[in-house]
């Protein structure tokens, strides 16, 4: 059986999450936490800086979360195509992919590190900075909703879109401006897929260094 090293709250687990359950993969899921030091000396040494979500598949580890999702659809995917055979479909999805991960996901997480590193000092001209960056990035994600209508089954496009839209909505609300992106985040959260990892997710809000909404 396959197994997943991760966090309930995290993006990333988010990401690989939500691929499994689409296809309705049996795994077991193994925790990185206190409780299961285990786990953390597994994925310790699986990649260079010992990060999750980290899948093991035999003698198979795979760590990133896009790779992972490729060798889910590559191997495991029977409900729902996570990635296209169409080489120029493949590489439009790819695309989609690193502008969540690189430009959303990862600049919310600059404003998130802020407050770990001094909740009550953050760094205030690194956060503007992030959060013109998450506002450009939703000006042009507004665009591309135009050309990409909401879809109720999943892709790698919505396993990265989701995890990455809800965490940096709190960080940065989507503005009335994007009215598409703001209607899609809605969307995403309601696929069932999206809607599990909200839930299995929801226990851990107060460690939210920024405080988690009332909402969501």
């Amino acid at each position: 059986m396959l197994a997943l090293y991760g966090h309930p709250f995290s993006s990333y687990t988010w990401k690989v999450l939500i691929a499994l359950y689409a296809n309705d993969i049996e795994f077991d899921y193994r925790v990185v936490d206190d409780a299961h030091p285990e786990h953390a000396q597994f994925i310790a040494t699986a990649g260079p800086l010992g990060k999750f979500p980290v899948l093991q598949d035999g003698e198979n580890v795979i760590f990133e979360s896009t790779s992972i999702i490729e060798y889910l659809s590559q191997r495991h995917a029977r409900n729902q195509v996570l990635v296209p055979d169409e080489p120029s479909a493949a590489l439009g999805m790819r695309m989609l992919d690193r502008v969540f991960d690189n430009y959303v996901m990862n600049v919310m997480q600059i404003v998130v590190n802020e407050y770990i590193r001094d909740g009550a000092n953050p760094d205030q001209a690194r956060i503007a900075e992030a959060r013109e960056q998450l506002t450009r990035t939703y000006a042009w994600l507004e665009g591309w909703l135009e050309y990409y209508p909401p879809m109720d089954h999943i892709t790698l496009i919505e396993c990265a879109a989701a995890p990455a839209l809800f965490y940096a909505d709190w960080v940065h609300p989507i503005a009335d401006d994007f009215p598409r992106l703001q209607h899609w985040r809605a969307h995403l959260l309601a696929l069932p897929e999206v809607a599990r990892c909200v839930e299995e997710a929801r226990p851990f809000r107060p460690y939210f260094p920024l405080g988690a909404p009332d909402r969501d």
